[in-house]
């Protein structure tokens, strides 16, 4: 059983009216964060490279475009916050990447970060986005890289958040250990306490309105994540740091001031390395930077996209 609302087909769900996005408006209303009146905010499936993919649609269809990409173990509604706030300007997508969130899990097992570019390149083609601006964070960041490099001319701008090409061990250790020890509960409490000790710059309060889009509730009464841990060997592939100087578009960089992911050295080194790059590090938030600190990371990422006209 599904804990969220979502287009259970190809038309498109009208989620303006919906609980979910009232829940929304509360932690935007908590934090701060300004957003339009109203807003057009769509649940939307696509079948792409014999796929199926869901993803949200937020904003103006005549706005330019930006495409949105999580982190693994997580999905689209890690942006909702983002997503809400850019809306007014932008027409915004939050892809729900394979074995993610509502899309399809791979037949093959193929996770890695080739056939998730090519994920990528595929929907972009498919919605008919126009050089869109693509945010990406962690494994999405890695994915948004990837994509860059395999069309170099397809995107106007990125934003990468918190992922490199020089990560800690340590800090990613933290991450998958997390990630391995919360497959599956019998009280939900016991989740929440988990990621609320596990990414505690969030509020126990606001993780429980999002608790929804990570679990879902299989027929014993368990929850259990979403996402596909099953994993061909080699899908954890990385680039390395010669490999981003081809990227050639404006590149902004955001890390967390407390990220143990991404460590200070190998962002500068990162950010060298680009033709076009840039770095702004958000205080009072760790990896998660634009959950845990949304209206830092809002800060950061504004003089950027204003830059971009």
């Amino acid at each position: 059983m599904y804990l969220n609302e979502f287009a259970d087909a190809l038309t498109p769900k009208d989620m303006a009216g919906s609980g979910e996005l009232a829940s929304l408006l509360e932690s935007a209303a908590d934090l701060g964060i300004p957003h339009a009146p109203s807003v057009r905010y769509l649940s939307r499936q696509t079948v792409v490279r014999g796929m199926r993919f869901h993803f949200t649609e937020w904003g103006d269809p005549g706005a330019p475009p930006v495409l949105l990409l999580h982190g693994g173990n997580q999905s689209s509604h890690s942006w909702d916050l983002v997503s809400l706030y850019l809306a007014d300007r932008y027409h915004v997508y939050a892809l729900d990447q394979r074995g993610h969130g509502d899309t399809e899990w791979s037949r093959e097992l193929d996770y890695s970060m080739e056939a998730m570019a090519a994920d990528v390149l595929a929907f972009i083609a498919d919605q008919a986005l126009d050089q869109p601006v693509i945010f990406g964070h962690s494994m999405g960041g890695r994915v948004t890289m990837n994509t860059a490099l395999e069309a170099p001319d397809v995107a106007r701008a990125l934003v990468i958040v918190d992922v490199g090409p020089e990560l800690s061990a340590k800090g990613t250790k933290v991450v998958s250990d997390f990630i391995a020890h919360n497959l599956e509960f019998d009280d939900l409490d016991v989740f929440l306490d988990n990621v609320a000790r596990y990414d505690r710059f969030r509020s126990r309060e606001h993780i429980a309105r999002t608790v929804k889009y990570n679990l879902l509730v299989r027929a014993d009464g368990t929850y259990v994540s979403k996402v596909d841990h099953r994993r061909l060997p080699g899908s954890g592939s990385k680039l390395a740091l010669d490999q981003v100087e081809a990227i050639r578009c404006p590149v902004l960089l955001v890390r967390g001031g407390e990220s143990d992911v991404l460590l200070p050295d190998a962002a500068e080194r990162f950010v060298q390395a680009l033709p076009i790059g840039q770095l702004v590090t958000v205080p009072n938030v760790g990896h998660n930077v634009h959950g845990g600190n949304t209206p830092g990371f809002l800060e950061a990422i504004a003089p950027f996209l204003a830059s971009l006209g």
